[in-house]
């Protein structure tokens, strides 16, 4: 029987990444991913790179690194990401104050530029100036996420590592080591297991007896087919609600809740934004619920009627536009940083997962990560262990 250095459980771009970065250094590694194509976090997402989001000397760094890394990443990986810039525009509502918003955003690494609604609208001709009270542009990076991730799983197939669609239904631990998973058909033994599978980590873990603090939302969202229809920009609500409602649910108050399904530890939020790709088509939403069961079902129909009703009224010629609506899991820690290194008290046991802003630090990350636990020292990992 076959032992590998590393299994990674989860084949979004976190496990694709990192299972990338890991057969750079030298490691036999396993990726296991249920899903065939991908359900999760990163085929729903936007594509956004918020690389001017930075707010600490960390984070800071990470956007940093991330901007560079995805410059470079199509060659590197011989697969075109559909790396670009393009202008992110955040709506500031009838109800705010634009000048008091601009100045909550001073606190970044590049400061969005204030725009009066005048402004706001000739660099995005479908908005509905009757809706908003100003907004903010800011140069913002964009990937086609999709398509990132296979070129990873490509790359990490073509450099010796082994790619499988399974789905790991319990961690083999004996004692206080890890020693592999098991699927629903057979089990895999490793030296080491990182779990990368956004928000059904925190399962996976606690059913195996250890304990770790990740929280998700339920996300839900519109993708649309190709259309005819132009939109300049990224289209995102100045006054994001989902961190808000990420902070909310993951307090100390509200952690014994996430021990059980059937629980909502905080009210959903919609945040009214749009994304047209190259393709042509659109991702619209998008609702965030925090429900501790993973498998929960909502109202598709009533989801798809209020995501609808609102786009219309920032953006209207996007309300009727044709298109079908998904759900995924979207995992987040307490703290807005991931959930990077070895967990405490079992050997052989690791997390890469619960990134808020996934595709510009996860890159990043997973080379430090790789060279960490090949024995480098990183003074990045370091911060968040």
């Amino acid at each position: 029987m076959k032992t590998y250095d590393w299994i990674v459980v989860g084949g979004g771009i976190t496990g694709a990444a990192l299972s990338y970065e890991l057969v750079q250094q030298g490691f036999s590694v396993l990726l296991l991913e249920k899903n065939a194509p991908l359900q999760g976090a990163t085929r729903y997402s936007y594509g956004g790179l918020a690389y001017w989001s930075g707010t600490s000397d960390l984070t800071r760094r990470l956007c940093e690194e991330g901007r560079a890394r995805h410059q470079t990443l199509s060659a590197e990986l011989e697969a075109d990401t559909q790396f670009r810039e393009l202008d992110l525009l955040l709506t500031v509502a009838t109800e705010e104050n634009p000048e008091k918003i601009a100045a909550d955003y001073a606190k970044f690494a590049i400061s969005p530029q204030l725009l009066s609604v005048e402004e706001a609208c000739k660099l995005e001709p479908l908005l509905n100036p009757a809706a908003i009270s100003g907004a903010l542009s800011v140069r913002h990076g964009h990937i086609h996420p999709d398509k990132t991730n296979q070129a990873y799983l490509k790359a990490m197939q073509r450099d010796g590592g082994e790619p499988q669609i399974a789905q790991v239904v319990e961690l083999v631990r004996a004692g206080d080591r890890l020693l592999g998973v098991k699927t629903s058909e057979q089990t895999y033994h490793a030296a080491n297991t990182v779990i990368c599978a956004g928000g059904l980590s925190r399962r996976l873990l606690q059913e195996a007896g250890i304990k770790f603090s990740l929280y998700f939302t339920h996300a839900e969202m519109i993708e649309t087919p190709p259309v005819d229809l132009q939109l300049q920009t990224m289209v995102m609500p100045a006054t994001t609600k989902r961190f808000a409602l990420e902070a909310k649910a993951s307090t100390e108050a509200v952690e014994p809740l996430w021990d059980e399904p059937g629980n909502e530890p905080a009210p959903p939020i919609l945040d009214v934004g749009a994304l047209q790709f190259l393709d042509g088509s659109l991702r619209i939403g998008q609702w965030s619920r925090v429900l501790t069961d993973p498998e929960a079902q909502v109202d598709a129909v009533a989801s798809e009627a209020a995501i609808r009703s609102h786009i219309g009224k920032v953006l209207p010629a996007l309300e009727a536009l044709p298109g079908i609506w998904h759900d995924c899991l979207v995992a987040f820690s307490s703290n807005n940083l991931p959930v990077v290194g070895a967990l405490n008290g079992v050997q052989g046991a690791y997390s890469f997962s619960g990134f808020t802003n996934p595709l510009v630090f996860v890159p990043p990350l997973a080379k430090h990560f790789a060279s960490w636990v090949a024995g480098q020292e990183n003074e990045v990992i370091n911060q968040l262990r």
